[in-house]
């Protein structure tokens, strides 16, 4: 009786194994069916990434003459226009070397006219022969160096003022003011860097993919992305519009020397530039260095 018993219970140990080893089976070959349907549907057409940021081209303001720094009009996070004053630099110089110019050029008006009339007055006396040749010729080499000394002056008081307008510094595009450098009063030289301004409106994201996942990657390609700054709920549109010619290790001050015996391969990553949708940016502003998560559609890929 004891041993039916045994038997029976071992019987029962054993259709359970089985009967898990089965469940297991099912379990594996469902999660693969899953894993083969989502990469075929879902997987396969699309490449993402979250090593990516938010970039911009952003314009350094410069000053084109050296002064005294007179008025700073925007602070740092201030929004601008383009042509907005944005920096005065005392003019007071500058202003004086442009009054003296217009002087100058008026005077070398006056002595154009003058030796003008003269040259006429030589070339109409010539035929009854009042004047002699060399009166006529001296007459209109004077009128050529004194078309010389005008065009010399005129030349000069664009100058002055173009040196004179460069003692305002304007903005050349809208955007925010970033990096401001330069403070009231200082003494600022022509070249020197004054601050930043960053265009809200044009920003691109530059998206750094493993070099595995660009096979597919095409210029025109539609991506979706999203902010960290934001989370999920904002999703920004934008298409790919270029691939970087070289990995950032590539273009490093120190290249890195791969030709040594303790050499480890180390996938790399090239920057896929994505621009973004204006009006999308207009509504949730995003600023330069902000995270993103790319997700590329690369479903129209052809061999």
């Amino acid at each position: 009786m004891k041993n039916k018993l045994f038997d029976y219970v071992k019987i029962d140990k054993d259709n359970k194994r089985k009967s898990l080893f089965v469940l297991l089976g099912l379990c594996v070959f469902l999660m693969a069916f899953v894993f083969s349907v989502y990469y075929f549907f879902v997987s396969s057409k699309h490449v993402t990434t979250d090593n990516a940021y938010v970039g911009a081209e952003i314009a350094q303001v410069t000053s084109l003459v050296g002064g005294i720094v007179k008025a700073i009009h925007y602070k740092g996070t201030s929004v601008v226009n383009a042509g907005d004053v944005l920096v005065n630099i005392d003019d007071t110089d500058a202003r004086l070397v442009l009054a003296r110019a217009k002087a100058d050029l008026s005077k070398a008006q006056a002595d154009l006219d003058r030796t003008k009339l003269i040259s006429d007055r030589r070339q109409a006396l010539t035929k009854s022969g009042s004047v002699s040749a060399e009166e006529v010729s001296n007459a209109k080499n004077a009128f050529k160096a004194a078309q010389a000394v005008f065009d010399i002056a005129k030349i000069s008081l664009e100058q002055a003022q173009v040196d004179f307008d460069r003692t305002t510094v304007l903005s050349p595009i809208d955007g925010v003011i970033a990096k401001r450098q330069v403070q009231l009063g200082q003494r600022v030289q022509s070249g020197m860097a004054l601050m930043s301004v960053v265009p809200m409106q044009t920003m691109h994201v530059n998206a750094n993919f493993k070099e595995v996942q660009l096979r597919k990657v095409r210029i025109g390609q539609l991506v979706k992305l999203t902010a960290d700054f934001y989370g999920s709920s904002v999703i920004y549109h934008g298409k790919v519009v270029g691939i970087a010619g070289g990995t950032g290790s590539a273009f490093a001050i120190i290249p890195a020397q791969n030709a040594t015996g303790n050499w480890i391969k180390v996938v790399q990553r090239l920057p896929v530039r994505i621009e973004l949708d204006s009006e999308e940016l207009k509504n949730h502003p995003l600023q330069v260095g902000l995270s993103m998560q790319v997700d590329i559609d690369v479903s129209d890929y052809k061999k």
